[in-house]
């Protein structure tokens, strides 16, 4: 970002008090049990409306946005993928125990694109093409946010 572009007073640490993403789910009853009863996304809301509108709403734990370059990316999708370029959103939940997870999501219905393996920066993560036409990566963390920062190669912005 450039001089020009930063704004002359930073905003509030607590302007944004949630992350929502919204997904249209061609098939709402298999994106709800998918998401809901198999992934375990408790649900916080739910409203129906005219003309068989529905909407569920989720709770997905703590939400962060991350923001990849071009180059980050390929190296993810080498790690986590052999190669296979991802989607460019791609869900990703951070679950206890990836593999079981990810046995249990393939037997509701998604399709596995990478098995769960471990990667450089400590953690176990999978990758599966999803209901309502998403691509997710589950992970489970090896190490705490705190080993992960000493380590070398980890920057603070």
């Amino acid at each position: 970002m450039t001089q020009e572009q930063q704004s002359p007073t930073p905003p509030p640490a607590d302007r944004v008090r949630q992350l929502r993403l919204v997904v249209e789910a061609e098939d709402f009853e298999e994106a709800l049990v998918f998401y809901r009863d198999v992934l375990g996304l408790r649900p916080q809301a739910a409203f129906e409306g005219e003309d068989g509108a529905r909407v569920a709403i989720l709770h997905a734990g703590i939400a962060t946005l991350e923001l990849s370059n071009p180059a980050q990316v390929r190296m993810i999708d080498r790690v986590e993928a052999d190669g296979r370029p991802s989607a460019r959103i791609r869900l990703a939940f951070e679950v206890d125990d990836s593999p079981a997870v990810t046995a249990e999501l393939v037997e509701a219905g998604a399709d596995l694109i990478a098995a769960p393996r471990e990667t450089p920066w400590r953690s176990v993560n999978s990758r599966l093409h999803a209901p309502a036409d998403l691509e997710v990566t589950l992970f489970q963390e090896l190490e705490t946010l705190e080993e992960r920062t000493a380590r070398s190669g980890f920057v603070s912005e």
